[in-house]
């Protein structure tokens, strides 16, 4: 990223320029991420496809004012980290399904940051209902966050077996969210570029949740959450409290979607419909 895209990255946070990567900068950071960068599947139901190099995210989330799902919106998140000064190393995890399956290998990226006042720290902002603040990543007791309650193990051995990938544990963490594990994260370190294939699968297959559903969600100023799914709009207190409508015609969708997301589109996206069903 050259100066300009980091500055007008900046911007769209509403953050200014830090004069050092500190902690206290990558939890500033990340909350305003939350806050301003939705995390969403438009493209998936617009036509549009999902390229996974650096240009191209930070031209979609800065240029174009969109969010994007895990790879996108934590890919670009972790070039303008880079460029602040913070030591980033992208990982994989596999997402806990039903009956505790873990899904495809690839099937989430998340990214280990480390400070310059000397800590290390699990940043996501691109798995929806998450942490608020980065984890310390070495931490394994509970670690309170305006999200949940989350703690970093050690992985146990994966009884229900993994789609297309080892059941091997070496290494791996599992990253709880309220007593309910949300990943398995793997600590080796990966390239953008190895994660095309879940990028792919998840853009394509009539398994993955997200060519099933619509979904735009983002964190609000006040510490709860905003999701308009499909046509459904839920708006989460920080206390927990929950109002949900359901949109009309596709007039109000547009403007909910510019007015609460900041996401201008030409026409409402649709789930295409299954034959048969």
């Amino acid at each position: 990223m050259n100066s300009a895209q980091v500055d007008a990255y900046l911007r769209r946070l509403g953050v200014g320029h830090p004069a050092w990567p500190t902690v206290d900068v990558l939890r500033e950071l990340q909350l305003r991420h939350l806050q301003t960068v939705p995390f969403e599947n438009l493209s998936l139901h617009l036509g549009e496809p999902v390229v996974l190099e650096e240009k191209r995210l930070v031209d979609k989330l800065v240029g174009a004012g969109r969010g994007g799902f895990c790879y996108e919106v934590n890919g670009a998140f972790a070039a303008l980290l880079k460029a602040l000064g913070f030591d980033v190393t992208l990982l994989a995890a596999r997402v806990y399904g039903k009956e505790g399956r873990t899904g495809i290998p690839y099937d989430h990226l998340a990214l280990r940051v480390r400070t310059v006042d000397g800590g290390e720290w699990l940043a996501d902002v691109g798995f929806g209902s998450f942490s608020h603040w980065p984890l310390a990543f070495g931490e394994r007791g509970e670690q309170v966050d305006a999200g949940g309650v989350f703690r970093i193990v050690e992985a146990g051995p994966d009884r229900a077996g993994v789609r297309g990938g080892s059941a091997s544990a070496d290494g791996d963490l599992d990253v709880i969210m309220d007593g309910s594990p949300q990943y398995r994260l793997e600590t080796r370190p990966r390239v953008l570029g190895d994660f095309v294939a879940g990028a792919w699968w998840h853009s394509t297959s009539p398994e993955s949740s997200f060519t099933q559903s619509l979904v735009c969600s983002r964190v609000t100023e006040e510490g709860g959450r905003i999701t308009l799914a499909g046509r459904g709009l839920t708006v989460t207190g920080p206390d927990g409290t929950r109002e949900v409508r359901e949109l009309g015609a596709d007039d109000e969708v547009l403007e909910v979607y510019r007015e609460r997301f900041g996401v201008v589109l030409e026409e409402v996206p649709r789930v295409p419909k299954v034959p048969g069903g």
